[in-house]
């Protein structure tokens, strides 16, 4: 199965495509869509869209995999955050793909196995799972690739639980 990953922002996005086939995790491709302050909004919204299409055809993922919005003090930023949430599960489904989100706690906990893991402890468990030489970079790419491997983990445990995420 492959899986595309993604931690949404409208500044940066990273994606991470791993593929899960067995006990076996592979690194495919992972990067980052940037776009920047000077743009209109909307203007960064449609080229997040475009810019995911073009990773879509090119990796046929099966699922997406999108952190979760978690509550953010500063409100125009996760206002921010929800709209490119919003143009990536838009990607996702008008490409026919299955979507399926994850809490930062969640990811934590099935990359690193617990929940409150430091950034640097991820990234380095994501190295590990994925044998790379050198820590995945920029963090928003890193934070994709765990996302994907934390549905490779979920989608293991809950098909052994006969369930279907």
């Amino acid at each position: 199965m492959v899986i595309l990953g993604i931690d949404p922002g409208t500044a940066i996005t990273g994606y991470g495509v791993v593929s899960h086939e067995g006990n076996h995790l592979k690194k495919i491709a992972f990067g980052v869509i940037r776009t920047t302050p000077d743009q209109e909004m909307a203007e960064r919204l449609s080229q997040l869209y475009k810019e995911l299409q073009e990773i879509i055809v090119k990796y046929a993922p099966e699922v997406v995999a999108v952190e979760e919005l978690f509550f953010n003090k500063n409100v125009r930023t996760a206002l921010a955050v929800g709209q490119a949430r919003g143009v990536i599960m838009l990607a996702a489904n008008n490409a026919g793909l299955k979507i399926v989100e994850y809490t930062p706690l969640q990811v934590k906990q099935a990359v690193v196995g617990y929940g409150r893991a430091e950034k640097l402890q991820v990234q380095e468990m994501v190295r590990m799972l994925l044998c790379l030489t050198e820590l995945p970079k920029p963090d928003d790419a890193a934070d994709a690739l765990a996302i994907g491997i934390c549905h490779a983990h979920s989608r293991k445990l809950n098909g052994n639980l006969g369930e279907r995420r």
